[in-house]
């Protein structure tokens, strides 16, 4: 099994997940990340072409997902089948993700929040409940960004403006921020996501 050498708060591929990985020449994180990063692009452009509205469903999370790694992993757009470091058993994830879209549209529908709120509310609760093997991060952030752009009508967040998949201080206090929005402290969160 190859070894990845997880960045902090990264989750990491269990080796049963490990064997679906598509591109078998694969052998550290630096080539996963580039192969994993083409493939995102090819997602960015279909999403750029498409500017779908109806993200806010299960189907749309997998189909994103699947074009985000489907070129890299099987399991790509497939929930997670084990439990990890992070999110709720595997077997919750679909009543979790509807719940969350519920919570959403009310938010919506109510003005419940401002822009920015609702989306930081959003991609801190898509982190938690964690639904593929491993992407979520970028997963998220990129279902938080259309939510923004496509059905509430505002720019995207900047994320630190650096790449976070990688280690470094803006991975760091994105990391940091989400543990903050565990205690329900959403105020980190908000200030990193437009820096």
């Amino acid at each position: 099994m190859p070894d990845f050498n997880y960045p902090v708060g990264a989750t990491p591929i269990d080796p049963d997940e490990a064997e679906e990985l598509i591109l078998t020449h694969i052998t550290t994180r630096i080539e996963l990340d580039r192969w994993e990063e083409e493939n995102i692009l090819k997602a960015m452009a279909w999403l750029d072409s498409t500017k779908p509205t109806d993200i806010l469903n299960e189907q749309f999370v997998k189909e994103l997902h699947r074009r985000m790694f489907a070129s890299v992993w099987k399991w790509a757009g497939h929930f997670r089948r084990s439990d990890k470091n992070i999110g709720g058993p595997w077997y919750q994830i679909s009543t979790n993700l509807k719940n969350l879209f519920d919570d959403v549209c009310l938010w919506i529908e109510l003005q419940e929040y401002p822009a920015d709120e609702m989306a930081v509310r959003f991609h801190h609760s898509l982190v938690l409940i964690h639904p593929f093997p491993n992407g979520n991060g970028r997963h998220a952030r990129l279902m938080t960004d259309l939510l923004l752009e496509n059905i509430l009508n505002c720019s995207r967040f900047t994320w630190g403006s650096e790449y976070l998949s990688r280690a470094g201080s803006a991975r760091q206090r994105y990391i940091a921020a989400l543990h903050a929005a565990d205690k329900y402290n959403y105020e980190p969160l908000r200030e990193f996501v437009r820096t």
